[in-house]
């Protein structure tokens, strides 16, 4: 039986400034099951990266309701939110976010130090040699070309072994090559870890790559694709 990871029920985020609403989100519902792999798509000021914030706990709805991992974000303080998302969670970003005083190795012990663990270099060699860095572990983030300094975000976002991980137009930087690079370590780390992953991307191919796709366009959710014959 398919479990939901993630589920929000008429999200909706409005920003006041000077007396002004301004509706971000309106009343967006959706769930995705463990495992899954879900896109979200649609033009810029549609709301899709307010949403993934949302979903992942950096930012707090206006109204409605949001659970990952069986907790509801809502009720939470910004503290046990934080803890929910080192326990549960992970994030490749367009930029990359990366620590520049830390080698590559060190970027992705992070997380796992960030727990209190110890002796984490090991996992994470693993991890960097499963990204085709093994070479470059001692190689700070200016030494890396963007290609690599994704890919070594990849293997901190995994470092934790995540429910869900979070991606905000994880190939937005990245020439095609490595867009395609990125890309297959992606799902391939997604399969083989099982991840739920979900993502923010203008790339169509790359959200075709996923089960499904929702669209959005002036805050509301206007499609919600199951692709049956999705590239695995």
């Amino acid at each position: 039986m398919s479990t939901a990871v993630l589920q929000a029920e008429n999200l909706t985020k409005i920003y006041r400034s000077a007396g002004r609403e301004l509706v971000v989100l309106d009343s967006v519902s959706f769930s995705v099951n463990q495992g899954d792999s879900l896109a979200i798509i649609g033009p810029s000021g549609s709301g899709k990266t307010t949403l993934l914030g949302l979903c992942a706990g950096l930012d707090t709805a206006s109204s409605g309701v949001l659970s990952l991992m069986g907790f509801k974000l809502n009720a939470m303080s910004e503290d046990d939110r934080a803890y929910l998302r080192n326990q549960y969670v992970g994030f490749v970003f367009q930029n990359f976010q990366l620590l520049p005083t830390l080698t590559a190795l060190e970027n992705v012990m992070v997380p796992m130090e960030l727990r209190g663990e110890r002796n984490v270099a090991g996992p994470a060699m693993e991890l960097l040699e499963r990204v085709g860095l093994g070479s470059r572990s001692h190689h700070y983030p200016s030494q890396l070309s963007g290609g690599e300094q994704q890919r070594v975000a990849m293997a901190r976002a995994f470092i934790t072994s995540p429910r869900i991980l979070f991606a905000d137009e994880p190939t937005g930087n990245l020439d095609e090559e490595n867009a395609t690079h990125i890309t297959d370590l992606l799902f391939g780390m997604n399969k083989e870890k099982g991840t739920t992953l979900v993502l923010v991307t203008h790339n169509l191919e790359l959200a075709q790559r996923t089960q499904r796709i929702l669209r959005m366009r002036g805050g509301k959710l206007v499609d919600d694709i199951a692709q049956l014959q999705h590239i695995s």
